[in-house]
């Protein structure tokens, strides 16, 4: 084991009007049995209403953990967050000693055997020009993407909130990147990256022991991280699902039209979700060729990027 490398990744994982229209009949035909159930932060005014929504259980006695149940049309998901190590804990092995890492190693023996592709994550979830060239392409810029293919009278119509970076762009950004380290790993890594942010975020969402404050603030509070969880959900089902459709695995190429077409089965599953219309993406455009590549030069080899 090469422990001064293995704490150096997840610490840092998160989560980051030119084509012809295509109309909603189009784009829902291909959804087949997708639920419906991705949810935006800024639809829920109090932690009240998201408790409506979605169930919520905790332990009543040794190891904390919380349980979320989310039933949407035909499609349910659950979501159990444990008490564990977070990336705070890793933020903090990286700056101490080689004891400090060890003691991790052990805490997290999942983290240590599966290295190198929560490497990859990191790479696909960062911005890293100098690695990948100018302009480079993270999962962000894809959720940024989405938002700006939203048909213009559905931008026009969309609240102040659905369009500031806690609506659409966020869900948007927790269900395809969930959906994508899904198609490329599995959802059990998916699953690890997803918990260690969240508990680093919020320690408290595993208690529900939350102060007013956290309870008050939609937007980067309870309700916040809690949506987010349940999206990671979700993204991770329509993930499997593409999975086997385009009969992906860790030998697959990714062509610029294979990425298109996988990313357009999201704004489908939005536009089913949300009732939006989009813009598809294609081939030819910019992110689709970047990331693509990307992808190929990530799931080949990382070890000369350290």
């Amino acid at each position: 084991m090469n422990t001064p490398k293995f704490v150096f990744i997840l610490f840092l994982l998160s989560f980051s009007c030119c084509n012809s229209f295509t109309d909603e009949a189009e784009l829902l035909k291909n959804l087949g049995t997708f639920p419906k159930g991705a949810l935006l932060t800024t639809d829920f005014k109090s932690f009240e209403e998201f408790k409506s929504v979605v169930s919520i259980e905790y332990s009543t006695s040794g190891k904390a953990w919380v349980k979320l149940n989310h039933t949407s049309n035909s499609g349910e998901v659950i979501s159990v967050l444990e008490s564990g190590v977070s990336e705070a804990d890793f933020l903090k092995a990286k700056s101490g000693g080689f004891l400090d890492k060890v003691k991790l190693g052990f805490r997290s023996p999942y983290f240590v055997l599966n290295r190198n592709n929560l490497m990859r994550v990191y790479f696909l979830s960062r911005r890293r020009h100098k690695d990948f060239g100018w302009p480079d392409q993270a999962f962000f810029d894809i959720a940024e993407m989405m938002m700006n293919n939203i048909y213009k009278a559905d931008l026009a119509s969309a609240t102040e909130d659905e369009l500031s970076e806690k609506g659409y762009i966020n869900t948007f950004n927790h269900v395809v990147a969930q959906g994508l380290m899904t198609t490329l790993f599995s959802e059990k890594l998916a699953d690890f990256v997803a918990d260690t942010h969240e508990r680093k975020n919020m320690p408290e969402l595993v208690t529900g022991e939350f102060s007013e404050d956290q309870l008050k603030d939609i937007k980067n509070g309870v309700v916040d991280n809690y949506v987010d969880i349940i999206n990671n959900e979700w993204g991770q089902e329509v993930g499997k699902r593409l999975k086997q459709k385009y009969k992906i695995n860790k030998e697959t190429f990714w062509t610029s039209q294979l990425l298109a077409d996988y990313l357009n089965e999201f704004q489908s599953y939005f536009s089913r979700v949300f009732k939006l219309r989009f813009n598809p993406i294609t081939e030819k455009d910019e992110i689709t060729i970047r990331f693509a590549n990307k992808i190929n030069r990530v799931m080949d080899d990382v070890s000369g990027m350290w």
